[in-house]
């Protein structure tokens, strides 16, 4: 069967595919090797003329089709986010960041890790992106389908003649976008220090996991997906929104030694949601927090309510369920279209789109957050100790401000967390089915447990 060249973006006129490349393969040039000095394009590649389609399709996108989509490496507690996908004549595995600390509403970073192309016709080349030096040699093994590793095989091309402190100082430009000088904080100093120790020592040889972007449904509060997040004096952090019945889920993507990637870093019950009281009463952290308190004891009772129930239900039938408990049940016992839904069943609170300041005493990485919100939600925040020491789900406020940005007040570390929707658009990231999803990120969930 003839493949589908639609699939992967390329067309049979691979002169003409070259010619109309040019743009993307002079970012390249100039970004990637280093040797071009020049502001125009340079042809730093073999001629194509000759090449034919099934040469291209056989040696290089067949072979390598199952790493295409968004991964997440295994770097420890840090995570990351990795988009592979076809450009032109290469398969390049590109590694987003996050904004510098604190701008969240930054567009995200990105960097090549690798990338494979055919130098020959029969045979594809794999190199490694990694460090200042320019691609050099690299290997690809595919594990199994949804996971695969890379290997870089000239690791000296990562070292800088400065040794490791003209290393760290780069990777500190990079990572942060300031000097070591500029971190005043002893503590973030460490944490910097310790996350450049640790991720350093892999040099480019990871193992990645595929990962999917969470399925939309249209009762959902806003559009799921991925948002950069403000993690105190860890950074930002990138942070998967994903919706489950009368529930939304943030799962971290990257993460830190407190609460790893893979990790499920806040949950909004969004049956109950949370009237907030005017401007100057929510100074009041007090006030805020005899309001979140009353909501979770009300949770407790309820739950005392439904076992209870469940052993009455065991010796005669219970009360009939509302026409809203009929629907279809999820995986987690919530029906199918009952989370927006249900929050729509509610009467419109007079503090929809009402002003908003953060309380007195709350701590915020970024001070520019919004100072109007649509609604809030009751939610839990993971917090645990270094190493993912007795973790603990604790009380907070889901604060929707709009389609793009949400806030979550964490009231026992009485910190605020600003999230922004990554705008960056990723190929070959859609879960086959909802059922995917869930056990995707039951998966990346049990590897950090």
């Amino acid at each position: 069967m003839q493949p589908s060249q639609n699939q992967y973006g390329v067309c049979e006129n691979l002169r003409k595919l070259e010619i109309t490349g040019v743009s993307c393969r002079d970012v390249y040039a100039k970004r990637i090797n280093p040797r071009v000095k020049s502001g125009r394009f340079m042809k730093i590649l073999p001629d194509y003329e000759h090449m034919e389609y099934r040469d291209v399709y056989t040696c290089l996108l067949h072979r390598y089709r199952h790493i295409l989509g968004l991964w997440q490496p295994d770097i420890g507690p840090y995570g990351g986010l990795l988009n592979v996908v076809v450009d032109g004549l290469f398969i390049i595995g590109w590694m987003y960041l996050p904004p510098h600390d604190p701008h969240v509403d930054d567009p995200m970073r990105f960097k090549p890790l690798f990338r494979v192309h055919l130098m020959e016709r029969k045979s594809a080349t794999v190199e490694c992106m990694y460090g200042h030096r320019g691609p050099h040699n690299g290997h690809i093994q595919i594990v199994k389908k949804d996971e695969f590793s890379t290997k870089c095989n000239q690791t000296d091309h990562h070292r800088m003649s400065g040794g490791r402190q003209e290393e760290f100082r780069t990777w500190l430009r990079e990572e942060w976008g300031r000097t070591l000088e500029d971190i005043f904080h002893e503590h973030m100093q460490e944490l910097i220090l310790m996350k450049f120790i640790y991720t350093s020592q892999y040099d480019n040889c990871l193992t990645y996991r595929r990962i999917y972007l969470p399925p939309s449904h249209p009762d959902d509060l806003i559009k799921p997906g991925l948002f950069k997040g403000t993690y105190g004096s860890h950074g930002l952090e990138i942070v998967m929104l994903s919706f489950h019945g009368r529930r939304a889920r943030g799962t971290k993507i990257t993460g830190d030694p407190n609460i790893p990637a893979g990790q499920q870093t806040v949950e909004v019950d969004l049956r109950h949601r949370i009237h907030l009281p005017d401007v100057e009463t929510l100074g009041n952290f007090n006030e805020l927090s005899r309001i979140v308190l009353e909501v979770r004891e009300q949770l407790r009772q309820e739950q005392q309510q439904q076992e209870g129930g469940h052993e009455a239900g065991e010796l005669q039938p219970g009360p009939a369920q509302p026409r809203g408990e009929l629907l279809a049940r999820g995986p987690d016992g919530a029906s199918a279209g009952d989370g927006a839904a249900a929050v729509a069943q509610q009467p419109a609170p007079s503090g929809e789109g009402q002003p908003f300041v953060l309380p007195v005493g709350v701590s915020s990485r970024n001070e520019d957050y919004p100072r109007a919100c649509r609604m809030c939600f009751y939610g839990t925040g993971l917090i645990a100790g270094h190493g993912f020491t007795s973790p603990e789900r604790t009380p907070g406020v889901f604060i929707l401000f709009d389609e793009d940005r949400f806030g979550f007040i964490w009231l026992e570390l009485k910190s605020f967390s600003l999230y922004s929707r990554v705008q960056a658009t990723f190929r070959n990231a859609d879960a086959p089915s909802p059922q995917a999803f869930d056990e995707m990120l039951k998966n990346i969930q049990s590897l950090t447990s």
